[in-house]
């Protein structure tokens, strides 16, 4: 049976009580409450490293080519294979 949105939300709510007394109590609780401010301070940003930023992005530029360079086609031809193979025993 395929799942919808109102099976995966039902879930994530919190349980009521089963007893009648317990439920009232909950629902004066709930309905009393007063709301929590939202006081939460922004997160500063914390400064990078250039040097480190620059030697990252350097090594992600060259790195899918050069693995791609050391394969021998038959790995490569593996490779898609197995990607293919994944893709296709994914479908819903």
């Amino acid at each position: 049976m395929p799942y919808t949105l109102a099976m995966l939300k039902r879930s994530s709510k919190p349980k009521r009580p089963r007893d009648i007394n317990e439920l009232a109590a909950s629902i004066v609780d709930e309905a009393t409450r007063e709301p929590e401010p939202e006081t939460a301070a922004p997160v500063p940003e914390r400064e990078k490293n250039q040097a480190a930023v620059s030697l990252g992005r350097l090594g992600g530029l060259k790195g899918g080519k050069a693995r791609a360079a050391k394969l021998t086609p038959e790995e490569r031809s593996q490779i898609a294979k197995k990607a293919a193979e994944k893709r296709w025993n994914n479908r819903p």
